[in-house]
């Protein structure tokens, strides 16, 4: 029976995979379908968890290649799979993402003369430090089917020469995954054995050696993370290499979990998916997870300075803070402030909020995005403001110095300009707006 070999060796692989995987052994045609491991990342506990977890059979082959530099895993599963593709003489191979594996198999199956379908095609950082970069690129060009997730990743491959026949925008395979698995992600247990509750935490992944193998970065994430962690209890399921680097810098986690920062070791994927789902923010440098807190609507501050899913910025919540993020300056720290949206807390900044107006006893916050209820009188956030900018306009009304556009005079009476939204200031109020306008340290747009 002719065979289609798919190649999974990483934990992102699986969650790609399984749909597809699903997909074609459910459909006619003939087909033997292998699924191949090729043990690059490799746990006994979390490999048979992650299997149980998307509901796929244990894998076929086991290629066994274990850890090493890039030359040495890529050459190990290179020997491995070369003698599978001789035994098998499969038809097709099809490699999901941007890992060593990715590439390893690709470059076997091409050198063989075995087509090869590449799953997540067409993805672009610009980023050749990065070695996913070079791994998307090289398995590209050695591909004739791009499976691709997004119209960007469509244009990059028509943009390289590639075949438009060639290219099928199959979606997020990822996400299908997540979908299908979200309802039983909520009914686990993660959120209680944590002791959380939906909204109140945040949670952490850092694991890219650009930002874990320097330790004078990691050690500055970890003091930002902990100034975070003040503010807003954090998870951190630590990867291996990031839970050994911090070792190297003989920092306790007795003193990180004091600091409201709680490590934990690597989670099963319901179990992630269940606290990602019900975070209140989210710290990563990882591309799935950008795309699945898009999915989710949850916000993302993605610790790099680029990204081969420029989707999830400009059409989800995931803007990029740099891969060397400052802790804000004394003084001038941006206020992060929990609001309730459809019965979860979120966090939105000071920066974001154009005006307060008075409603009853507290406030309602206004921003771009729309408008918040927060149970903090008014003049509280007057007094706490002050000198962020804020100015009383009418007893019931603050306004934002950094959002105004315009100040308008007619008749003797005043009114300040917001974008599209006009706010009377009362004549007692006037004066006071004036002078604070007029000082030279009005805050910067």
């Amino acid at each position: 029976m002719a065979a289609v070999i798919h190649v999974v060796g990483a934990r992102p692989n699986f969650m790609k995979m399984a749909p597809l995987i699903r997909a074609l052994r459910d459909a006619p045609g003939g087909f033997e379908h292998l699924l191949v491991h090729t043990g690059q990342h490799y746990d006994e506990h979390l490999n048979d968890a992650i299997f149980r977890d998307l509901e796929l059979a244990a894998p076929d082959v086991h290629l066994g290649s274990g850890s090493g530099s890039h030359a040495e895993q890529t050459a190990r599963i290179m020997v491995a799979f070369e003698a599978l593709v001789r035994d098998r003489a499969p038809q097709l191979v099809v490699v999901a993402g941007d890992v060593n594996s990715t590439l390893a198999c690709s470059i076997v199956a091409a050198k063989a003369n075995v087509p090869v379908a590449h799953l997540e095609a067409g993805l672009r950082s610009g980023d050749w430090a990065m070695p996913e970069e070079i791994n998307r690129v090289v398995t590209d060009r050695l591909s004739q089917l791009h499976l691709t997730p997004s119209a960007d990743a469509d244009a990059n491959l028509l943009r390289e020469g590639a075949s438009p026949q060639g290219i099928v925008r199959v979606g997020n395979c990822m996400i299908d995954s997540l979908l299908r698995n979200r309802e039983r992600a909520q009914r686990g247990p993660a959120l209680s054995h944590f002791g959380l509750r939906a909204g109140n935490f945040g949670l952490v992944t850092l694991h890219r050696p650009s930002n874990v193998d320097d330790p004078g970065r990691l050690r500055h994430f970890l003091r930002v993370l902990s100034d975070l962690a003040a503010r807003l209890p954090l998870v951190f399921p630590v990867h291996p290499r990031t839970r050994a680097r911090i070792a190297a810098l003989e920092i306790s986690e007795a003193a990180l979990s004091a600091a409201g920062l709680q490590l934990a070791p690597p989670l099963g994927y319901l179990d992630f998916l269940q606290l990602e789902s019900a975070a209140a923010i989210v710290v990563t440098d990882s591309g799935g997870v950008q795309e699945e807190t898009t999915a989710l609507g949850v916000p993302c501050l993605t610790v790099r300075d680029n990204t081969e899913r420029p989707i999830t910025v400009t059409h989800g919540t995931n803007p990029l803070v740099g891969s060397d993020p400052a802790p804000p300056p004394v003084g001038d720290q941006d206020e992060t402030i929990p609001v309730e949206l459809a019965g979860v807390t979120r966090f939105i900044t000071r920066s974001q909020i154009r005006y307060a107006q008075a409603q009853g006893d507290y406030a309602r916050l206004h921003t771009p995005a729309g408008s918040h209820l927060v149970r903090i009188p008014l003049s509280t956030l007057e007094e706490r403001w002050a000198a962020a900018g804020f100015v009383r306009i009418h007893r019931s009304t603050l306004v934002s110095l950094r959002h105004v556009k315009e100040v308008r005079m007619e008749h003797g009476r005043c009114s300040v300009v917001l974008d599209e939204v006009e706010l009377q200031v009362s004549r007692r109020h006037t004066r006071e707006l004036r002078d604070r306008l007029l000082r030279p340290n009005r805050p910067a747009e």
